[in-house]
């Protein structure tokens, strides 16, 4: 049976990383701040680049380029050979991140170049140690030992010790990748227990996940359960969606490795999309390379090879000798499974050759396995019982119990297929005692119950040393007490009455924001309905039946597109607390081009201001279109032509400025009360509505509107600010 190892996720740090995204993010924020403040162009506006590239690379590894760009650019100007090595440094990082590892590597050799030209041995401890994370991404773990332990020799001659979890943890997923489970868990743990002593929440999120594929691969799931969980509650805290990500797809392959596809498939969709948001191509093929793992244990083999051969072309396009491993193994037992038994050998024996170059045991023995099972079934047997002994020899070595329980299974078919009985009887019998130890839960179960028995026994204990202290601290009390129970009776009034108020001004609090929300959810149902009236549905199918009457199917057709496109935003934006500026500038678009469709009517325009990326401004829905539409209903009475509508977004002192403008009669031009009775009831419920938002989003929303002769020109103007989040912010 098919059986595929998790790629460890290594990461790469060496200064403190901050305790949760929160944290980044506000440190991200107070540099952005002192960049606006220091125009100067010196090594310190370089060293404040640089560190902006830094503090983006895990989530946004495009804004950290441009960053690390500017950094090296501005360096060069003014000659700073430590900014421009740094700089070096955050792009390698940076296209690491994205996968494009050949550009990473040149990064890297220029930031060593110069930081060896000046001697900078932190630099180079920094560059040394990305160098490693590189080649162990890429299954180059020699090479990445070597340049880890440079690194360490560096920081050791400084007497650096801030970094020396990051050596302890990348060392120990050498020792992971090459079977040395127990120097691995020995690694695991004393970086964790240096990453807790400095609550480096990242750090302490990665070992865990570390440990838990140990366990894993030596088929201890409820462990491996529990350390993932541990990690996950603790990313899931920090708001960290990278370590998310991570948690979700091991746990999918522990679900998967249990025979539990479901659930396994379920942790890999839900860490798919987390991670398709971040454009992490190297995870999104992992990932891919799960899914196909799971087609390959469901028997539906066809629907595995895609899956595999697009993560292969891939692996090989970023020269991925880990990955490319992998999905090699898997696409031989896929090509197993509809009996293609040449090609599957294949790709076993090309597994093979790069397993036993990187010294990944875990793979190097899963194509042992694959190649025994192929010349299984060609009846090749003496070659397929070469490679299964090569097979359990290595498994049995490194505890992989998968692959023991696999080899001795194919031991016991061939030996019964050469007739060697005795051989066969042997390995059937070992074959038992290994499916005991993988599949019989109850045992596993019970070992760790025991666990927790004992933890539990050691709370317990000291429970009753605290109760027993406790109830000798009550009696003392109470002796004192009774020397003065008026003031002690006194006292109890008085906590009840302050309990009382206190507690009336809790519900008082809670009542008022209750009917706050309720407010605004009666405000925003009324804001859907006024878009979606009566009149404008009729009107606008009224128009679409005279098109299809007057036989003008394409005009119809365009029509009815935009109208259902108009209805389709609306209907979805008023299900969503915030939507893009991007898709809300659509709704207004779509409802303009459909006012206008028939006749004609209306010059319109909805223009953006350059510095602006409508995609980057979450914002509540539905805000404009009200007063487009009042534009539209009220603004060019008795004027049949020339009416100009124009949709102007600009971003000035941090405001999100929305103005709509019209050429037409005014609005000072209408009586009092018709103004009264006919102005639009969507503009008088998104100004109600913009006084709660303003409360809610904590940043100023308005609307005025004038009229424009007060700037010697003709018609109206209203000018909305909008309150708005960031992409960043959510």
């Amino acid at each position: 049976m098919y059986s595929y190892y998790k790629i460890i996720f290594l990461f790469l740090l060496l200064v403190s990383i901050p305790k949760s995204i929160q944290a980044q993010q506000n440190v991200i924020d107070s540099l952005k701040n002192e960049l606006k403040i220091h125009l100067q162009k010196d090594t310190i506006r370089v060293r404040i680049l640089n560190n902006l590239a830094y503090y983006n690379y895990r989530n946004n590894p495009t804004k950290s380029l441009e960053y690390a760009e500017l950094a090296g650019k501005l360096a060069n100007e003014i000659q700073s050979t430590k900014g421009k090595a740094r700089s070096f440094y955050m792009k390698g990082i940076s296209y690491m991140e994205r996968s494009n590892y050949e550009i990473a590597i040149g990064n890297y050799e220029k930031a060593i170049e110069l930081y060896q030209a000046i001697g900078d041995l932190r630099g180079l401890a920094g560059c040394y140690n990305a160098m490693g994370v590189l080649n162990n991404y890429r299954g180059n773990l020699q090479p990445a030992l070597e340049y880890f332990e440079k690194a360490l020799e560096i920081d050791q001659k400084l007497g650096e010790k801030k970094n020396l979890a990051n050596y302890l943890y990348n060392i120990g997923s050498i020792f992971s990748s090459t079977g040395k489970n127990e120097e691995a868990l020995t690694n695991f743990q004393e970086a964790l227990q240096l990453y807790t002593n400095t609550k480096n929440q990242y750090g302490i999120i990665t070992c865990l996940n570390a440990i838990a594929i140990v366990y894993q691969n030596q088929g201890n799931y409820p462990l491996a359960l529990e350390y993932q969980n541990k990690s996950l509650e603790i990313a899931e805290k920090n708001k960290d969606y990278s370590s998310i990500f991570k948690s979700f797809n091991n746990i999918g392959n522990i679900y998967r490795q249990q025979k539990l596809y479901d659930k396994a498939l379920n942790f890999y969709n839900q860490a798919l999309a987390i991670k398709n948001s971040n454009s992490d191509t190297r995870s999104i093929y992992a990932i891919k390379n799960n899914i196909a793992a799971i087609f390959i244990d469901k028997k539906e083999f066809a629907n595995s090879i895609p899956y595999f051969t697009e993560v292969i072309e891939f692996s090989r396009t970023i020269k991925n000798n880990e990955q490319l491993a992998i999905s090699l193994n898997g696409l031989g037992h896929a090509y197993i499974g509809i009996k293609n038994y040449p090609k599957a050998l294949v790709n076993f024996q090309e597994a093979q050759k790069i397993t036993k170059i990187s010294q990944k045991q875990y793979d190097l023995t899963e194509s042992y396995i694959g190649m025994s099972l192929t010349y299984y079934y060609m009846k090749k047997y003496k070659l397929a019982l070469t490679n299964a002994e090569k097979g359990a020899q290595l498994s049995k070595k490194y505890k992989f119990l998968i692959h023991e329980r696999n080899a001795y299974e194919l031991l016991s078919k061939i030996n019964k297929e050469l007739e060697e009985h005795e051989k066969a009887y042997i390995s059937n019998q070992q074959l038992k005692v290994l499916d005991d130890s993988l599949y019989n839960r109850k045992n596993i179960q019970k070992m760790t119950e025991i666990e927790y028995e004992y933890k539990y026994k050691n709370e317990l204990e000291s429970a009753e040393k605290r109760e027993l202290k406790l109830t000798q601290t009550v009696k003392t009390t109470t002796n004192d007490l009774e020397k003065s129970q008026r003031n002690s009776f006194i006292a109890v009034i008085i906590i009840l009455l302050i309990s009382i108020v206190l507690g009336s001004i809790i519900f008082i609090l809670k009542l008022r924001h209750v009917n706050a929300k309720n407010q605004n959810i009666l405000i925003e149902q009324k804001l859907l309905r006024s878009q979606m009236t009566p009149h404008f549905i009729f009107n606008s199918l009224s128009v679409l039946q005279g098109m299809i009457l007057d036989k003008e199917e394409k005009k119809s057709i365009t029509y009815l597109s935009k109208f259902s496109k108009l209805m389709r935003l609306i209907l979805e934006n008023s299900r969503e607390k915030t939507v893009s500026l991007s898709e809300e500038l659509k709704a207004v678009e779509n409802y303009l081009a459909l006012q206008n469709l028939q006749n004609f009517l209306y010059q319109y325009s909805v223009d953006v201001e350059e510095t602006i990326d409508p995609s980057e401004f979450q914002i509540p829905p539905m805000l404009i279109q009200p007063f487009v539409e009042n534009a539209i209903e009220h603004a060019f009475e008795n004027q049949p032509k020339k009416r100009i509508i124009e949709v102007e977004i600009l971003y000035k002192n941090e405001d999100l400025i929305c103005k709509i403008i019209d050429n037409g009669i005014g609005i000072d031009a209408k009586e009092p009360s018709t103004k009264q009775h006919k102005n639009s009831i969507s503009t008088a419920i998104t100004s109600e509505r913009l006084k709660m938002l303003s409360k809610e989003f904590k940043k100023q929303g308005s609307v005025v509107i004038e009229d424009r002769k007060k700037y010697n020109e003709q018609g109206t103007i209203v000018t909305l600010v909008i309150p708005y989040k960031t992409v960043i912010d959510l």
